[in-house]
């Protein structure tokens, strides 16, 4: 059985029927608040001396009272509006009962059936197609600590321990309708919905360190049915690719459970990257397994349409809307303009190098392209680069006008980009402004063609792409400086091509 089999189509055979994969995304997000969602105890927990983020209200202890935290809320609401959900005026906070050995308090605060938000979607691109999931709720509960084993886990770890910095972090729960059919759309789901929350500013996307996780329920039904079939849950995926292959490997193994004529159980199994499959853990609970009851330590919140309404007006330009207007100010392709919103500083750097005075097409492929290089070859993103982004455009502003050549302007910004400087001083220093008098390289025109006969002939003959080579005699004779549009012209009124 292969967890990398693809699932381009919704369509599955068991025997002579048709079956089809369902499948509903839960992620969960870490907000990016300086404090835990009920005290005061810092929430950077990543890197801390284990055990040092606690207070006797994150640990749970006896005679404690947790307050809200009204950052996480907005934040909450933030997300829940920018995709697109009902925001109720009443919400309240629920006690999950339910044995977290990593939570020591035993229960979870969490929302159940009056959340903080309702019914909102997510559009995103599937193979340039697009496709809407809905979402059934955006909620707001805390985290739970961090366990470390001696052992495998899912085997036979040998000892545990327990971390309880995370305990507490404001934590968001996205529950995406089961609309999802194929590995595909559930990756390219979760990359859009990390993009968005990036965007808005209340997630760093981090799925490394598990600020942005996901759990997966999926199950197959034949083609045509409105029953969902027997749920599974998928945990431990910590990537786009494990999602994806876990997907691909679950759906495959069920519909070879069902063509066998066995029974699917309702359970949660984990992912194992190893192994590339998915192990059973344990049998699957249901809502009235947590006996949820009304959190009686924390009062019921009102959110008024004003809060609401401000939180609205705050929202940045979401990626898919910015793209279409790069697209439509500046005449880019949607692959361009799909790559220059990936991140929001992404798009905040095109748009300010624009800004200047550059082109918008001249900055789009510097920036896609070289710019894109060296940043992941230094590992540093422009905007920390000696360079900078005033300098990128003073760069691409000298080689707009016309003083200095394309190879010039690779070779400075290799150069600037690890060391910084001023592009206008160094071409002054070095003397590498751009040849653009025809006078001063006819005597090169000459050379060249005196030493490639070779090339002179081919082109002679029909041959466009020997003249290349003659360019390139002189480019090389000049270092780069000579303008190559100019030496093409030049070339081809000596030849009478």
């Amino acid at each position: 059985m292969s967890s990398t089999a693809t699932h381009g189509t919704d369509t599955l055979r068991v025997g002579d029927r048709e079956y089809q994969a369902v499948i509903g995304l839960e992620v969960h997000a870490q907000l990016l608040t300086r404090s835990k969602m009920f005290c005061g105890c810092s929430a950077a927990y990543v890197g801390a001396p284990p055990n040092s983020n606690t207070c006797p209200v994150c640990l749970g202890l006896p005679g404690t009272l947790p307050v809200i935290n009204r950052q996480a809320v907005e934040y909450t609401v933030r997300t829940a509006v920018a995709l697109n959900c009902e925001i109720p005026e009443f919400t309240k906070f629920d006690r999950k009962n339910y044995f977290y050995p990593d939570l020591p308090k035993g229960y979870q605060i969490s929302q159940y059936d009056l959340p903080l938000s309702r019914r909102g979607w997510l559009q995103f691109h599937v193979d340039g197609e697009q496709r809407r999931c809905g979402i059934t709720r955006v909620h707001l509960e805390e985290d739970t600590g961090t366990m470390y084993h001696a052992g495998d886990v899912l085997q036979s770890a040998t000892s545990s321990l327990v971390d309880c910095n995370r305990c507490g972090v404001p934590l968001m729960e996205i529950v995406g309708e089961p609309d999802l059919r194929t590995p595909e759309e559930a990756r390219e789901y979760l990359i859009w919905l990390r993009r968005v929350l990036m965007y808005i500013g209340v997630n760093d996307g981090n799925l490394e360190q598990g600020s942005f996780r996901c759990d997966a329920n999926v199950s197959i039904r034949p083609r045509g049915s409105d029953q969902l079939g027997v749920k599974v849950e998928i945990k431990n995926m910590n990537s786009f690719r494990a999602v994806h292959h876990a997907l691909g490997y679950e759906i495959e193994r069920q519909r070879q459970v069902l063509e066998q004529g066995g029974a699917l159980p309702q359970e949660t199994r984990g992912w194992v990257e190893t192994q590339q499959a998915t192990v059973s853990q344990r049998s699957k609970e249901y809502a009235h397994d947590y006996r949820y009851f009304p959190e009686p330590d924390l009062p019921p919140l009102q959110l008024e349409a004003a809060l609401v309404e401000r939180i609205r007006g705050e929202l940045p330009e979401l990626p898919d809307a910015r793209a279409a207007r790069l697209r439509r100010q500046h005449g880019l392709g949607d692959y361009d303009a799909g790559l220059l919103t990936a991140t929001r500083e992404e798009a905040d750097t095109y748009e300010s190098v624009v800004a200047t005075g550059v082109g918008a097409k001249l900055a789009a492929n510097w920036m896609l392209g070289d710019v894109a290089r060296l940043a992941n070859e230094h590992r540093l993103p422009l905007q920390q680069s000696g360079l900078g982004v005033a300098g990128l455009a003073a760069l691409l502003r000298l080689l707009e006008a016309g003083t200095i050549s394309g190879s010039v302007a690779k070779e400075l910004l290799a150069e600037l980009y690890r060391d910084g400087g001023d592009p206008a001083a160094l071409v002054e220093q070095r003397g590498l402004g751009q040849v653009s008098d025809a006078g001063a390289l006819s005597s090169l025109i000459d050379e060249a063609i005196a030493q490639g006969s070779k090339a002179v002939a081919d082109f002679r003959a029909g041959k466009e792409a020997a003249l290349q080579s003659l360019v390139g005699y002189v480019m090389k004779q000049t270092r780069g400086r000579a303008d190559a549009q100019l030496v093409n012209r030049l070339l081809r009124e000596r030849l009478g091509g």
